[in-house]
């Protein structure tokens, strides 16, 4: 009987501690489930990370060989294309020398011959020599006649000047201005003045700048130019205009020459 209460009482105390520990299970299932939700997130969360970076590792290396084989093959199509322009430009530049000979050799031969040409320049060197020289006595001949122009020229304006001074000439009782009695030999258009005759002064045609300077002009009467020179050619020519006649009654220049005395004497 004692065996049985303490079986009966050890049942109830059982039965106790049961509902005791359900209502603390209860009490505790909210937070062991959350608590088991979160350890479940984090290991699926752990597990799909690793099968993540397992998978981006794999597509990494994936990419990789793939690059690669692509760069590998892009390269190795630049290197053929690079060869084959290599290999064109020296086939290219090759047939552009053998071109460039046979050009020079069959231009040299059959078109420019190179002897001929070299002849052809000295003869032209020769040539031009030639040339030059004779522009040479050409100008030295053209100097020469012009030398010779302005000396007949100037001699010319010398006659000219020497018809027109005339009466400037040296007497026995008188001498001329060129005539100096200060200077050992008489100047040089005394003896112009010597050489040439006496001519009656005309009135010119034109008085332009020609006759100013003392050299005749075209239309102007010109005096003969007669000192034996075999440049200038001897001419009497002339102005259409008739000279003056002289004054017959001489009875009036006396009469002019007393009064003019008078005058100076009383001044």
């Amino acid at each position: 009987m004692a065996e049985l209460l303490k079986i009966k009482r050890e049942f109830e105390e059982f039965q106790k501690e049961y509902c005791c520990r359900n209502r603390e299970a209860e009490e505790n299932r909210e937070k062991e489930n959350q608590a088991a939700t979160q350890i479940q997130s984090w290991f699926r969360g752990c597990k799909v990370r690793a099968y993540l970076s397992h998978l981006h590792k794999k597509a990494i290396i994936i990419q990789k060989i793939w690059r690669g084989f692509t760069a590998r093959a892009r390269v190795r199509q630049m290197v053929k294309a690079a060869y084959f322009i290599m290999k064109m430009n020296f086939y290219e530049e090759m047939a552009v020398r053998i071109q460039r000979r046979w050009r020079g050799f069959f231009v040299r031969k059959h078109i420019h011959n190179f002897y001929a040409r070299k002849k052809y320049m000295e003869g032209l060197v020769m040539k031009n020599e030639l040339v030059r020289r004779e522009l040479d006595q050409l100008e030295e001949l053209q100097k020469r006649e012009r030398d010779c122009l302005d000396m007949v020229k100037e001699h010319t304006a010398k006659v000219y000047q020497a018809h027109r001074l005339h009466h400037l000439l040296s007497t026995k009782q008188c001498p001329g201005v060129f005539n100096s009695p200060f200077t050992p030999a008489p100047h040089e258009m005394e003896l112009l003045l010597r050489q040439v005759k006496y001519q009656a002064p005309t009135r010119l045609a034109s008085r332009g700048k020609a006759c100013l300077l003392g050299i005749p002009s075209s239309t102007s009467s010109s005096f003969p130019a007669t000192l034996g020179s075999p440049l200038i050619k001897t001419s009497r020519t002339y102005s259409s205009r008739p000279i003056l006649p002289p004054i017959g009654n001489k009875k009036q220049q006396v009469m002019m020459v007393k009064t003019l005395a008078i005058k100076d004497i009383n001044k």
